[in-house]
This record gives structure tokens, sequence and C-alpha cells, in this order.
């Protein structure tokens, strides 16, 4: 190992024995109290030497036997460390890739303030390079999502849809305007293909699957060009992720209301059915007015306000990364939305219902669903030089 504390974390001296890392409340750590010796032995914890190297420094500068040890371990338990040369044999194949890694290096840094273990936040970067996930939908919502998820180093992202690019649909972060009158997917792909910090290797017999639930799929976004689908998203449609276990999350605008979510995990939180179950109940007349809106009797060009839009789409992107990253979002079993002109956002809990056929009715969010949720106390006090505050 070699002890580096994390850079991403702004340091300041809270008073004379206790260091404040990070600023936000988030993330902020207070390590104290912290003597004058000490305070020069955490200036040499900056990655380039290894755990030896450092006892023999301790030494040098008076401090006891042990002292590296003991400083290493709280600030490891404080969330405060990195190893640059940690992560595993996956971030080892990364670091090689020196061009990607340093378009990555910002994604990075904020990895390793979420992660708490040194090493963890480049594990998890290396990770999304073996994951794959499809978004349907190449509008201005969907498009952007994809090119987000891409540049963020997930390694496959297949974008699904028909026709060809409208004017209308070019938006920035997604379809070019170049892209006009072209295929709307093959437009997909090129926006992709731009977006990835490199291209890692394309898995054999691995092509898009215009149906249900493609093998191997990390995740679904369903980002629709006509945003109806994911405010009012219809349960057949998602039938096949619902049996296959595929996760899933909604993301679009309609009317000018962006929302995101729900992320479904199928058997553990609520579908699309529990949703169009649960708004029946408390409106009887909602199926007759689905019925008509799903009709598709009439065409016009969909009011999704181009910021409103770019919104939407890196806020789903978040939320997918964040499961991809093993974490479970907010939009877990809910949904956010925000309206123009206030974008005001707000969320709904959305229930999982006893006549839906999901099964995910009766369970407990996330105890059984094997997806690890890292939480982190604020302004935790650490002692660092044997004395507990």
């Amino acid at each position: 190992m070699h002890p580096m504390v994390k850079p991403a974390l702004k340091r300041a001296w809270r008073e004379r024995q206790t260091v404040q890392f990070g600023a936000t409340p988030a993330h902020a750590v207070m390590v104290g109290p912290v003597d004058t010796a000490t305070g020069a032995l955490l200036e040499l914890f900056d990655g380039t030497r290894g755990l030896p190297l450092l006892r023999q420094e301790a030494r040098a500068i008076g401090l006891p036997e042990g002292q590296v040890d003991a400083l290493v371990k709280r600030l490891t338990s404080a969330g405060l460390l990195d190893d640059p040369r940690g992560g595993g044999p996956a971030a080892d194949a990364l670091r090689k890739r020196a061009g990607a890694l340093d378009r990555l290096r910002p994604d990075l840094a904020s990895l390793s303030v979420v992660d708490a273990e040194p090493g963890g936040g480049i594990r998890r970067l290396a990770a999304r390079r073996a994951m794959r996930v499809q978004v349907r939908g190449a509008g201005r919502v969907g498009a952007t999502v994809a090119a987000i998820l891409s540049a963020s180093a997930v390694g496959r992202v297949d974008v699904l849809d028909g026709g060809c690019t409208e004017p209308w649909d070019v938006a920035p972060g997604g379809l070019p305007v170049e892209a006009i009158g072209e295929r709307r997917e093959a437009a997909a792909r090129q926006l992709v293909r731009r977006a990835a910090p490199d291209r890692p290797p394309r898995a054999a017999g691995s092509g898009p699957a215009r149906g249900g639930a493609a093998p191997g799929l990390s995740l679904i976004v369903v980002a629709p060009r006509d945003g109806l689908a994911a405010y009012a998203p219809d349960p057949a449609a998602a039938a096949d992720w619902v049996s296959t276990g595929t996760p899933h999350i909604y993301g679009g605008v309609v009317e000018a209301t962006g929302v995101v979510g729900p992320l479904v995990l199928p058997g553990g939180t609520a579908c699309a059915g529990c949703l169009e179950l649960g708004r029946t109940e408390r409106d009887p007349g909602r199926p007759r007015l689905l019925a008509q809106w799903r009709s598709g009797r009439r065409r016009a060009v969909p009011a999704c306000d181009v910021t409103l839009a770019t919104a939407v789409a890196a806020m789903t992107a978040a939320h997918a990364l964040s499961f991809l990253d093993g974490e479970l979002p907010a939009s877990t079993g809910a949904r956010w939305e925000a309206s123009l002109p206030l974008l005001e956002w707000r969320s709904e809990t959305i229930t999982p219902h006893l006549d839906c056929d999901c099964g995910a009715e009766g369970k407990s969010e996330g105890a059984h669903l094997g997806v690890r949720v890292a939480a982190r106390d604020n302004g935790r006090v650490t002692a660092v030089n044997g004395a507990m505050p």
C-alpha cells in the first residue's frame, strides 16, 4: 500500500489540533487531536511512499514506533485514505490506458470521495468498463443519457430507436445537427463512440436486442422521445424485463415536466404495473385516459425544453451510474418530477401493489436485493495520534 490522503477533499485546520478534510457536509471529516509531528507525517501521505519508507520517515521526525500503522488504520476507518496502486487487476489495466484515465480523472476523484475504501474509487471506475447498458430512446433525453454513460466509462452502451433524426432531436450533449436525416440508431452509435474515453473489447455475439432484455445487461434506461411512455409507462412493455430480473429506470420529459424514476429492481421494488394500479385506485378514470393518450392519433412536436431535457438526462444518468456502482439511488422505488417554470424537484414513493404480478409487494426495500448501500456519517471526528478525542 502507498497511502495517500484523498486529494479531492479540501484540507483546512479548524484550530491548532484539528484538521477538517472536505468542505461539504455530505463528505467532510474532522481529524484530531493532531500534534505538530503527526501533522508533518500527514504531509508525507501523498502516494509516493510505501509503508516501510513512511515508518522510516516517522522515526526520523521522532514519532514512536507503530505511529504510521496507527495513523493508516485511523485514516482508513475515516474514509480519508486512497491507494494509487490499489483497486485490483481491472484497475491496473485501466491505469495502463493513460489517455482514457486522463479523461476520467475528475470521475475518479469523485468516486474516491464516495468510496471510503483505499483504491475503491478506481475499482468502481474500472468495473464500469465491463458493464452493458441499453438506452431505449434517442431523442433529447435518451441520446444525452447514452453519451453521458459512455463518457463515464460504461463499457457498452446500446441505443435502440427507430426512424430518422429530426431537427428537434438535436441537443447539446446529444445528437448533433449533422445527424439530422440520419437513422437515429446509427447517429446514436456514433455519439456513444465519440463520447467514450476508449473502446473496451467488444464481446462476441452481443448485438442489441430489439424485443426483451438482452443477456448480460446491467441496466435498461427507458428514455423515450414521447415522454408519456416515461411518465405513464406501459407495464406490458416492461414485462420481459420484470420476468428476467433486469433492472430498469425511466427518464423523460412530457408537457414541460421532467421525470426521473422509478428505478425498478424486479421482485424488490415497485414496477410500472404497480404504478398504474396505484394510480387507477386513486383515479378510476385513469385507464380511459391512458388508452386515449397512448392511441397515437395525434402527432406533435414534444414540449421538451432543451434545458429541462438536459437536466433530466443528467439526473437519470447519475442515478443509473449510482446503481451500477453498487448503490441504491433516491429513485429506487420512487419518482422525481420537476416542471417548468419553477423547476422544484419533488419525489413520490411508488409502493409495490398487491395485485401486481411483479412480486415486489411486501418486500423490505433493499434488504433482500444483494446491493451494497454505502453510508457515511457527516462530520466524524477521528483521533490519529493515539489519544481518543
